[in-house]
């Protein structure tokens, strides 16, 4: 697998290492990095970070060889790298947040300064473009490959957050938009492998449906194939400040996604 982070500009807000199998795994929402001048406009509440996807880019290290891996550095706050870069909402009628979150997911403002449209527009055109731009250019570099490709878009959120959904998020939330973002074959291996998973629980389609990426580059007439996973934090991680990684838990997560992964992998969806 060849990194070619260290081959980008200094400062580049994403991350890519090259596999040769036709799966790649993006992951918008683990990264940290917030500019000097978004900190300054951020409150307290925005500088704790909460919503990060902690831990995500550990969760799937080294469950597969040969895979492509393409990771935002920069945080959700900044801008959000799974929103659709005009703005609209994901689950209109419903509690979302936006392509630049004002509050966080208990509803709690973020901002001592929120930023203005202009301010948006240069963090669309600095992080969010640049980052969707390397995924595209890796989904068609695997599928020039393989003649298709299969994205798995990486996700993961607290269990319990009464402003976006009531009680307790199933462990696995796989989403294809309601069968639409990829063949009946992908989604049928990941919802068998949780399925069987002893001690998990899981749902497809549910309140997560899959996010701007999974429904953009879902297209399976075209060769690319969408799937996103949302998974309970509770799987692998405490779930409040330090937001610490759980040896036991989290090894039990990834005995089941990699798995997973490999049979994913494996499948011949051209």
């Amino acid at each position: 697998m060849q990194d070619s982070a260290a081959a980008s500009p200094k400062g580049q807000p994403f991350c890519v290492r090259q596999g040769g199998s036709p799966l790649v795994l993006a992951i918008p929402h683990a990264g940290t990095h917030i500019p000097d001048d978004v900190s300054m406009a951020l409150n307290d509440t925005g500088r704790a970070l909460s919503d990060t996807d902690w831990h995500m880019d550990r969760v799937y290290d080294g469950l597969l060889d040969d895979v492509t891996v393409v990771s935002a550095r920069f945080h959700r706050y900044v801008i959000d790298a799974n929103r659709d870069p005009s703005g609209a909402s994901l689950y209109p009628g419903q509690n979302t947040t936006g392509l630049v979150p004002l509050t966080d997911f208990d509803a709690n403002p973020l901002w001592a300064l929120e930023p203005d449209a202009e301010t948006i527009d240069a963090r669309r055109a600095r992080f969010h473009a640049p980052y969707h731009a390397a995924l595209s250019a890796e989904l068609a570099r695997v599928r020039a490959l393989h003649g298709f490709a299969i994205l798995y878009d990486c996700h993961s959120i607290r269990s319990d957050i009464p402003f976006l959904f009531d009680g307790t998020l199933p462990d696995f939330n796989i989403g294809t938009n309601h069968g639409v973002t990829c063949a009946p074959a992908l989604q049928a291996v990941a919802l068998r492998h949780c399925a069987a998973a002893a001690g998990f629980s899981h749902v497809v389609n549910g309140r997560f449906v899959g996010g701007w990426t999974t429904r953009h580059y879902g297209q399976p007439d075209q060769g690319i194939h969408a799937i996103q996973m949302e998974l309970a934090q509770s799987t692998y991680m405490q779930q409040s400040p330090p937001w610490a990684w759980d040896d036991d838990r989290a090894a039990r997560l990834r005995a089941v996604l990699g798995p997973m992964l490999r049979d994913i992998a494996a499948l011949d969806l051209s």
